[in-house]
Formats: C-alpha cells, sequence, structure tokens
C-alpha cells in the first residue's frame, strides 16, 4: 500500500482513532502506515495494517495482538482491544476495508483498471490478463480468485505508484455485488466471459445472472471499453447497458475480433489465428482445452483497446504460462499416467468443457474421469448432474467415477445413457476414489479430476499427481 498516516485512514474509512490504544506520545498525523494490510494474522508484515472482521467462524478481534507481534502498526476494530497497537474504530471493518481501497485508487491517478466477470474463466482470464498486459507497464492482479468484497479491496491495497494496470477478479452471489466492487475499483475496461449456471442455486435463473453480471459494464464511463463475448447471447446484449465503446469478440459472426481456424495439439493447447481490423497474428496458447480460446481473445480485446500492438498481443498471448492452480492443471507422472486436476471449482459449462479436453487429450488412451459435486445448482441439480454423467458417455470416456451423494445423479445419468458394463463407478468419498485409481490406472492412462471447491477433489487430484506425496497431502487436506 502506498503510505497513509493513522489519521488519513481514519479519515477514508469513516472511523475514529481510538486515544486509549495510542501509545505515549504517538500522533495519528505521525504514525505512516506503509505496509500490507491484511485479514490474517499470519500474514501481518512490518508496518501494516490489520483489518478485524467478525467472520462466521472466527473474530478477528481475537488475533490483533498476533498481528501486532508480527509487525502490524495499526488495526481496524469494530471495538477496541487491549494489544498495543493503535485502533481505528468502524461500525463495519469489512466496509471500512472496501473505503480504504476506493481511497487508495483515488490517490492513483494513472491507473487503469480493468475488472473481469462471468460465470466460468474468470481466473484463468486474469491471469493472463497479469501476463499479457506487462508491455504498458507493472500490472497488479489478484492471487486466486480474490474476486469477493473481501478479496478485491485487498488486491486493490496492494497497488502503488508505480502501478500502471490493476486487473480485478469480480464475482457474484447475488445482484448488487458486482455494483459495490465496482464502486471500489471503477473499472476502465469491463470484461464479461459468459452467463452460465454458477450459482444458479442463488440468483435463481440465468437472466438474473445476466443481470448481475452486466453491472460491470454498466459501472464504465464514457470512453471506457466493454469487451463482450460475442458467441453468448446474454452477454452480447449486455452492450445496450453500457456507455462505453464495446468490443465483440469470439468465433460468431458477431464478432470484430475473432479466432479463425483453431486447432489442438495432441496435450489439448489450441492454437489459432487472431483477427482484428486491421492483420492478423499467430496464436499458440500453453493452456489447456479449448474452451481457453475465448478466455484468450477476451485479453487481446482488452489489450489491443489499451493500445497494445496486434502482433505484440499474439506473441504475448502464446507466451503466457498457467498460473493460479487447479485449472486444468496437467501432470505426467513418472509411470505414463496423465493427471489433469481441474477441482478448484466446477460448474455445468466448466465441466462440459473440461470433459471435451479429457477427449483429446486422451486421444485412443484409456480416460479416466473423476468427478463430484457441481455446488449450488439449486433445483435444478440433479438434471444438470445428470445431463454430466451422459454427457461422459457420449464423449467416450472411458470409465466415469462418480464422487459423493451429492453427484450420484452422474452415475445414474451415464447409466442411463448406455454405461452397461461398469464404465461408470459410484464411491462415496475421494479416499474409495483414490483406492478404486490406485488399483486401476495403469501407464498411458488419462485421468481428470473436476468438482466443485467445497467438494474437495483438488486434494484427490494432488494425491494422484504425486502418489509418493500422497500421506503428506492427505494430512494437509484432512
Amino acid at each position: 500500500m502506498i503510505p497513509m498516516t493513522l489519521a488519513e485512514i481514519a479519515d477514508a474509512v469513516g472511523g475514529n482513532v481510538d486515544k486509549t490504544t495510542l501509545g505515549a506520545g504517538a500522533d495519528p498525523d505521525r504514525l505512516s502506515v506503509s505496509g500490507p494490510v491484511v485479514v490474517d494474522s499470519r500474514a501481518a508484515a512490518p508496518g501494516g495494517l490489520f483489518v478485524a472482521r467478525v467472520g462466521e467462524v472466527r473474530d478477528g478481534h481475537e488475533y490483533v495482538a498476533s498481528a501486532a507481534t508480527a509487525g502490524a502498526v495499526a488495526a481496524i476494530v469494530e471495538r477496541p482491544v487491549p494489544a498495543a497497537i493503535p485502533q481505528v474504530v468502524v461500525g463495519d471493518s469489512e466496509a471500512a476495508l472496501g473505503r480504504l481501497a476506493r481511497r487508495l485508487v483515488s490517490r492513483l491517478p494513472e491507473l487503469t483498471i480493468v475488472g473481469v466477470t462471468g460465470s466460468s474463466g474468470k481466473t484463468t482470464t486474469k491471469d493472463l490478463l497479469s501476463q499479457v498486459l506487462t508491455p504498458l507497464g507493472p500490472v497488479v492482479a489478484p492471487p486466486g480468485s480474490y474476486n469477493t468484497e473481501v478479496g478485491v479491496p485487498l488486491t486493490v491495497l496492494t497497488a502503488d505508484d508505480t502501478t500502471r494496470t490493476l486487473v480485478v477478479e469480480m464475482g457474484a452471489r447475488g445482484v448488487g455485488h458486482i455494483r459495490y466492487l465496482c464502486g471500489i475499483s471503477p473499472p476502465r475496461v469491463g470484461i464479461v466471459l459468459n452467463v452460465g449456471s454458477a450459482h444458479l442455486g442463488e440468483f435463481g435463473d440465468r437472466d438474473t445472472i445476466a443481470r448481475a453480471k452486466g453491472e460491470l459494464v454498466e459501472a464504465l464511463p464514457l470512453g471506457g471499453i466493454a469487451v463482450l463475448n460475442a458467441d453468448d447471447p446474454m452477454v452480447r446484449r449486455m452492450a445496450e447497458r453500457t456507455a462505453a465503446t464495446v468490443v465483440m469478440v469470439g468465433e460468431s459472426v458477431h464478432a470484430e475480433l475473432r479466432a479463425e481456424n483453431v486447432q489442438l495439439d495432441d496435450h489439448g493447447r489450441a492454437s489459432f489465428t487472431l483477427v482484428a481490423a486491421d492483420g492478423t497474428a499467430p496464436v499458440t496458447l500453453q493452456l489447456v482445452g479449448e474452451h481457453q480460446v475465448a478466455n484468450a481473445l477476451a485479453v487481446a480485446g482488452a489489450a489491443l483497446a489499451l493500445g497494445m500492438d496486434l502482433a505484440a498481443v499474439g506473441a504475448q498471448l502464446s507466451a503466457a504460462r498457467p498460473v493460479s492452480r487447479w485449472r486444468m492443471e496437467v501432470t505426467e507422472r513418472p509411470d505414463g499416467v496423465t493427471v489433469v486436476n481441474d477441482a478448484y471449482n466446477a460448474n455445468p459449462e466448466s465441466t462440459r468443457a473440461a470433459l471435451k479436453s479429457l477427449a483429446t487429450i486422451a486421444s485412443g488412451r484409456r480416460s479416466w474421469a473423476v468427478l463430484g459435486e457441481m455446488l449450488e445448482l439449486g433445483d435444478s441439480s440433479t438434471a444438470e448432474h445428470d445431463a454430466i454423467g451422459r454427457l461422459a458417455v457420449r464423449l467416450n470416456v472411458s470409465h466415469l467415477v462418480v464422487v459423493g451423494d451429492g453427484a450420484r445423479a452422474m452415475h445414474q445419468g451415464a447409466t442411463l445413457e448406455g454405461s452397461w458394463a461398469g464404465e461408470s463407478t459410484w464411491v462415496p468419498d475421494r479416499d474409495a476414489a483414490e483406492a478404486l485409481l490406485n488399483d486401476e490406472l495403469r501407464s498411458g492412462d488419462v485421468v481428470l479430476v473436476k468438482s466443485s471447491r467445497d467438494a474437495g477433489l483438488r486434494f484427490l487430484g494432488d494425491r494422484l499427481a504425486a502418489p509418493a506425496a500422497a500421506e503428506g497431502t492427505r494430512e494437509a487436506s484432512a
């Protein structure tokens, strides 16, 4: 964070410095906070600020002293606590975190904010942006999936005077969430990737999801850029909701920035010709899956709008590497088994894409789809899981292993589709799945592991990718 005094922080968040927590002779107008802003005391560092949130499980106020021991010089709290550290008292510490981030943005006039949303692909697109945009100057992007009311301001607060582009991943669990995040980090460029079924149980229907995702383009200023997926009709219609210049990207006739001649290599990585109004550029992605083409096009649209040369965009996309864990993470084991761990999260669209990638990568070899529950699908859950099981059969996946009660409809769907010879198996938990796979896998097999994050199959993917370290991983994930 750029340095701010305790008094400036109190003003930014609408709080009051608690005088009982000030040390002898301490002056709020002189006490400088220049280290990281954190909500986890274990991440506190010298010169930093600790924000004490009251969560569902833990109360951050219990860790103010730990943050002080780690070097934090101040804290934002909802009630003063004995901790030998100056404290700013606010009514809502989470809201204060957002207000502090907004104040920092106002002090960085040279900063360009790029917002990214969509039902799937946000983190991969964010990771691509963080690499492709580096020729424009230093880029700040969140680690992992920092896309919430807490993660976004924490990301913003890592920017400083040298930062030229801030990439913000924006998630939503309801209408109004993205609007709030845009208030914290006002975007100049907004990317909407797709409108799918993720969080359908919370939103109720896809029209409401589209309404929520479209809040990003509504927040763009006149002169801003909205990069929209022309291949998704619900995203395409968002052009009517923004005052910004619209750039349509995709493979359909509606796209002005297009991917043509898309081909996949033996590892499922796509190459294509990037076609713009003023020329073409070759792209060979290092990411696995044909669905990555749409993410790459969105990044290209943003990069070109920000002034990058077409050839440079193609070269940067081709050089970009996977960054975040558990997203189509491919491991070649010494025994010849290939493990694809894509179990950070799952919804019907991303699971279909992963299954298609598995079919491409296997290409004649035995393929295993180890699938867990796709959460937050509401009343459509049974039908969506059933459809995934049927798709696995239609794609000729050799073996389907369905893990957990919540995913059982996948097994039923596969069986009803015609998997009669034991190709589909249901197991109660990931330990049972691991035992089955350890008995059955042989050299040349390709294994996809896919589930929603809280289903926990990403840890199974880790154990399958590194069997020798299985015990340590099992203990860490318990």
